[in-house]
């Protein structure tokens, strides 16, 4: 049953144009000239500033935590390892809970749960509870607003431009970091880490009266076919079994040789972003005597350039071929890394400048191709498939946020890890190359 927005005599025929209503659906007099889907995104988008904010924060409490509790860092490094890797084991199932209760309810709990696990943090006096808060709470939350999330906006809203939107929304995890990292650090040292925390837990919490207000579940609920789309697609019916459908589509991606090459290498990406330079960086820089905040702004640097690059990497996924975007990606990455070590210094010089410069544009480009591929693979299932590999990225990024704690306890420094990374990146290449070409997919 349908619900018209307009009295019964104000309804008129609609034109079959993308962006304008079906026949069948609600109909307004006017087609909108800016198309509903962009609005979602950008909800979708501020929702994902939201919840990066947290993200800013676990390289920036590694040092404090160590100094107020006497933790080792290997202890800190597990608990944000947790988060990771929930962060990205938790994206499949958020992806189906979105299909059986709407994106909208699953946004607004997630965000509740970063909000609450961010602010217990406050009164936790023992390690098991910084793993419970924030390697539980927090990680459950920020899954279920990962990258699978943005999958689904985009297969849902759009057919046209589904690269660019996707590194627009890709870019609102860089952005989050931009907006609140140079806050962050400053309210650490200054103030001690505890307003930092709280911070966190009001930058998720204010954004859920948006998300429950604006965002909307499918094009349908307002009488509107797809973005770029020729014919009204109706909502489909809620699917139930969330779970069991995320653990089926695992089954049968498995069972397929691109699942696995896009697996290793976004694991790889984890590794080298998330798990090493976004936890890590801040003390290793520290370690070379440059302040915090100056380790945190080249941070919020990488932030801005990595807005650039993705939305930049998404334009090229709507153009060139996935896999050889894939393979330059990690290269260029990998050579970056083999020279972070001798960059390190007590001030900012120019060649540190240019490296972050350079990683920035490089951080999370790699997703609009790694999206695009599972669409041309997998289909209707793509954003679930999408889910696991970003649970690969995750698990990949939790490995080494813990390990990179555990090889700077064993050798004092964190050269070691940069040129594993390094390592990695280039293996990360030469399996994007060998992924075969999937079928175009198909518009709704």
């Amino acid at each position: 049953m349908t619900q018209t927005t307009s009295g019964p005599d104000d309804t008129v025929p609609a034109t079959e144009q993308p962006g304008t209503p079906h026949p069948g659906a609600p109909q307004r007099r006017r087609a909108p000239r800016i198309h509903r889907a962009w609005f979602v995104a950008a909800v979708a988008f501020v929702t994902i500033i939201g919840a990066a904010a947290f993200r800013s924060l676990p390289g920036l409490l590694i040092d404090p935590l160590h100094q107020e509790f006497d933790w080792s860092r290997g202890t800190i490094g597990f608990a944000v390892s947790v988060n990771l890797a929930l962060y990205g084991l938790t994206a499949p199932f958020a992806a189906a809970l979105m299909d059986r209760f709407g994106i909208r309810r699953v946004v607004a709990v997630a965000l509740t749960l970063i909000s609450v696990g961010s602010l217990l943090t406050v009164w936790m006096t023992a390690a098991w509870q910084l793993i419970l808060y924030w390697g539980l709470l927090v990680g459950l939350g920020s899954g279920s607003l990962a990258l699978a999330f943005a999958a689904t906006v985009t297969n849902r809203w759009f057919t046209e431009r589904r690269g660019l939107v996707t590194g627009i929304l890709t870019a609102a995890s860089a952005s989050g970091q931009l907006v609140f990292l140079p806050l962050l650090s400053w309210l650490v040292e200054r103030h001690d880490w505890r307003p930092a925390a709280v911070t966190v837990a009001l930058s998720a919490l204010i954004v859920v009266p948006f998300v429950w207000l604006l965002l909307r579940d499918h094009p349908a609920d307002v009488g509107l076919a797809p973005y770029g789309a020729t014919e009204y697609v109706p909502k489909p019916p809620p699917v139930r079994g969330a779970a069991t459908r995320a653990l089926r589509v695992l089954f049968s991606a498995a069972r397929t040789g691109p699942f696995w090459l896009l697996a290793g290498t976004f694991a790889i990406c984890g590794a080298s972003t998330n798990g090493l330079i976004q936890t890590h960086f801040v003390p290793a820089a520290h370690d070379h005597g440059m302040p915090v905040t100056a380790a945190a702004s080249l941070l919020a640097v990488i932030g801005v350039f990595d807005v650039i690059g993705t939305i930049a990497s998404g334009w090229f996924t709507d153009r060139f071929d996935a896999r050889r975007l894939l393979a330059t990606y990690y290269a260029l990455r990998g050579v970056s890394l083999l020279f972070l070590p001798m960059l390190l210094a007590p001030g900012v010089n120019p060649p540190m400048v240019f490296f972050i410069v350079f990683y920035g544009l490089d951080w999370v480009a790699t997703v609009p191709p790694t999206m695009a591929l599972c669409r041309a693979h997998y289909g209707e299932d793509s954003a679930i498939v999408f889910g696991w590999v970003l649970a690969s990225h995750q698990v990949g990024a939790a490995l080494v946020a813990f390990l990179g704690g555990v090889a700077r306890d064993v050798f004092g420094t964190y050269d070691v890890v940069w040129y594993a990374s390094g390592a990695l990146c280039a293996a990360a290449a030469l399996m994007a190359l060998v992924i075969r070409k999937g079928r175009a997919p198909a518009a709704a």
